[in-house]
């Protein structure tokens, strides 16, 4: 009798779900070795009600129902909220489209969630954050503990001496709410540094180039009925008649994101940002990373979002993040494709 796998990490997820936020939460949901303890949804990519409707529809297309999904913080600290339908589609997943899913939004808000699953599992929860951090710096008010209450932290957000993506200067997640993000690296000023966020920035993440080849060789992992073409000659729009229906989803909604990317001169590819956060929050991704102290502006018309790393001292400050300096693409893909094609395929077809 085969043995279930034994539980490595407990990731408490909180997300802005977005394409590349739904690929890392099915990944998570692919490896039998991750628990996610909830899902808390903030705005970002979409309003926070989509996102958390998001989930719930991709949980039950990945026969993962029961997991608690909150929605959070509705707008940011203290700027008005925009959101980004024109990156990731009027739903936040591109073409994909999922039924409405059986259950319902938990009655508890978000930063509950963290506050009580941190402190009922002291040591033992992996926070990830693929959006905005304001639900998170909204947590930190409420407990001040959390950085060191949570097993550990993996932020996808910033850009350090890189182009943004959003203002020259500016990452999307922290761009939207500058203010949270400040206060949540200043929290973590002077902890210890096996306690320190590992911050997934512009420079590594969009190193994970999404292609056609890519979408191909999931469907084959996944064992479909015929091969998964998404390529730049086709229609945009076009929809997948993939024999799983998890595939289709994803494929339909990375077609939306490559159509962007080619739409803004970055070729027929798909930064999966979100993704790789996933995978180095479970251990499962090649990289180095490298102590900084991080700020962030929140002042200056021109910069507002920018974020800054001092990696030499000069500002006399201890360190607060550890900044993700050299990852492996291919590596990265290995492990996405082959695992939730493997999910596809325990799933089987329509």
């Amino acid at each position: 009798m085969d043995r279930e796998p034994a539980l490595t990490h407990s990731v408490l997820m909180d997300v802005d779900t977005g394409i590349d936020d739904a690929l890392a939460l099915v990944y998570l949901l692919s490896r039998p070795e991750v628990q996610i303890q909830a899902i808390t949804c903030t705005a970002g990519n979409v309003g926070a009600r989509q996102v958390a409707l998001n989930n719930l529809a991709l949980l039950e297309l990945c026969g993962s129902p029961g997991v608690e999904v909150a929605i959070g913080a509705e707008v940011p600290l203290e700027i008005p909220l925009v959101t980004t339908e024109e990156t990731h589609g009027p739903q936040g997943i591109g073409y994909a489209e999922l039924p409405p899913a059986a259950q319902q939004v938990s009655a508890r808000h978000a930063v509950d969630v963290w506050v009580q699953e941190a402190r009922a599992h002291p040591g033992e929860l992996t926070g990830l954050i693929t959006g905005p951090l304001t639900n998170f710096a909204l947590a930190l008010r409420r407990e001040p503990e959390l950085p060191r209450l949570l097993k550990g932290l993996v932020i996808m957000g910033g850009s350090f001496y890189y182009q943004g993506n959003t203002t020259p200067t500016a990452e999307w997640n922290v761009s939207v709410d500058p203010h949270a993000a400040r206060e949540v690296f200043a929290a973590y000023r002077g902890l210890p540094e096996d306690k320190l966020p590992l911050v997934c920035a512009l420079e590594t993440t969009e190193r994970i180039e999404m292609r056609p080849e890519h979408l191909r060789r999931l469907a084959e992992a996944a064992g479909t009925d015929g091969p998964e073409l998404v390529l730049p000659g086709q229609p945009e729009g076009l929809r997948s008649t993939s024999s799983s229906p998890l595939v289709a989803c994803l494929s339909d909604a990375i077609r939306f994101y490559l159509e962007f990317h080619r739409s803004h001169d970055q070729g027929y590819v798909a930064h999966m940002h979100d993704a790789f956060a996933a995978c180095a929050a479970v251990g499962r991704t090649e990289l180095t990373a490298r102590l900084a102290t991080v700020d962030v502006e929140t002042s200056s018309p021109l910069l507002i979002g920018t974020t800054v790393a001092d990696y030499r001292g000069l500002w006399g400050l201890p360190p607060n993040a550890r900044i993700v300096a050299s990852n492996d693409p291919e590596q990265c893909f290995d492990e996405l494709i082959s695992s939730v094609g493997a999910l596809a395929r325990r799933l089987g077809g329509r």
